[in-house]
C-alpha cells in the first residue's frame, strides 16, 4: 500500500493533469460532483497538513526570522502584483482577472514543501514559510484581493477572512491537536497523506474544470498564457530575491519554490464561496493547480541536478 501511495505522490503532476483532461472531455460525467464539495475537500488537505506539523518545524521562524520574513514579504508582494499586472496587460475580463488575482493573493501551496525536498532546497525554510504565510492569509489574502480587484468586483474582506479561518486555519489546528493527542495513530497515517492530498487536489481540479468546461474552451489560451507567466515569473523572481539577499543556494531554491507555488485550491474555494456571480473566477485556480505541479516537478529536477553537479565539483 505504501509503495502505491509513494507512486501517486511522486507522479502528482501527471495525476492532476489527467484529471483536468478527463474533466474537459467528459464534463457531464464529472458534473455529478457538485462544487459544494470543494471546501470540505480543501479542509481535509489542510487537516492532513496539520497532522504532519511539529513545533520543531517552526523553530526556523525564530532561529532565522530574516529568511522567513524576506520570503513571506516576497510571497505577498511579487505574486499579487504579478497577477494584477498580467490581468491588465492581457485585458482579462472581470471574472478571470479576479481569479488570477485570487491565486496571486493566496499563501504558499502545500505541495511546495515536497517540491523543495525533491529540489534539495532548504526544507526547514520552506515549511516555515508555508506555515507563516498560511497564518497570515486570513488577513492578507482578503485585504490584498480587495486592494487589487476591488475596482472590478465587490470584495467582502471580513467574509473572506472568516472563510479562510474556517477552511484553512481551523483544520490545520485540529490536525495539530489530534497529532498531539494520538501521536502513534497519527504516525501510522503520515506516510499516506501526500498521496491522499494529491488525489483530493486532483478531484478539486476535476470538479472546477468540469463545471466550466465550455467557457474554458472559449478563452482558455489567454488564461493559460497568464498562468504560465505568473508561475514562471514567480519562480524566477523568488530565486532572484534570494540572490540579491545573499542567500546560499538551498535557501534560494526554497524561496523560489515558495514564492512561485500558490495554494490555488484555496483560490478556487474562495471564488466558489464569495464570487458566485463570476463562475469563471474559479478557473485560474484550477489551471494553476495543474501547471504548478508540472513546473514544480520539472524545476525540482533542474535544481537537484545542479546541486549534485556542485557537490561533485567541490
Amino acid at each position: 500500500m505504501k509503495s502505491i501511495c509513494n507512486l501517486i505522490s511522486k507522479h502528482m503532476a501527471i495525476l492532476v493533469l489527467v484529471a483536468a483532461v478527463l474533466a474537459m472531455f467528459f464534463p457531464d460525467f464529472f458534473r455529478q460532483v457538485k462544487p459544494t464539495v470543494i471546501n470540505p475537500l480543501l479542509g481535509l488537505v489542510m487537516f492532513g497538513m496539520g497532522l504532519t506539523l511539529n513545533l520543531d518545524d517552526f523553530k526556523v521562524v525564530f532561529s532565522r526570522p530574516k529568511d522567513v520574513i524576506a520570503g513571506c514579504v516576497a510571497q505577498f508582494t511579487i505574486m499579487p502584483l504579478l497577477a494584477w499586472t498580467l490581468a491588465r496587460v492581457f485585458q482579462l475580463d472581470n471574472a478571470l482577472a479576479l481569479g488570477v488575482i485570487l491565486v496571486g493573493c493566496c499563501p504558499g501551496g502545500t505541495a511546495s514543501n515536497v517540491i523543495t525536498y525533491l529540489a534539495k532546497g532548504d526544507l526547514a525554510l520552506s515549511v516555515g514559510m508555508t506555515g507563516v504565510s498560511t497564518i497570515l492569509a486570513p488577513l492578507l489574502t482578503p485585504l490584498l484581493t480587495w486592494m487589487l480587484a476591488g475596482e472590478r468586483v465587490e470584495v467582502d474582506v471580513l467574509s473572506m477572512l472568516l472563510s479562510i479561518l474556517w477552511v484553512v486555519i481551523l483544520p490545520i489546528v485540529a490536525g495539530f491537536i489530534i497529532k498531539k493527542i494520538l501521536p502513534k495513530t497519527t504516525q501510522k497515517t503520515v506516510a499516506y497523506l501526500p498521496a491522499f492530498s494529491t488525489i483530493v487536489i486532483a478531484v478539486i481540479v476535476m470538479v472546477v474544470i468540469a463545471h466550466n468546461a465550455e467557457k474554458l474552451m472559449q478563452g482558455s489560451w489567454v488564461v493559460i498564457i497568464v498562468i504560465l507567466l505568473h508561475n514562471g515569473c514567480g519562480l524566477a523572481l523568488g530565486f532572484l530575491i534570494g540572490c540579491l539577499l545573499g542567500m546560499e543556494r538551498k535557501k534560494r531554491v526554497a524561496v523560489s519554490i515558495e514564492v512561485g507555488m500558490q495554494n490555488s485550491g484555496l483560490a478556487s474555494s474562495l471564488a466558489t464561496m464569495h464570487f458566485a456571480a463570476y463562475p469563471m473566477a474559479t478557473i485560474p485556480g484550477a489551471l494553476f493547480s495543474v501547471w504548478h505541479n508540472i513546473s514544480g516537478a520539472l524545476l525540482a529536477k533542474i535544481y537537484a541536478h545542479k546541486a549534485e553537479a556542485t557537490t561533485v565539483t567541490t
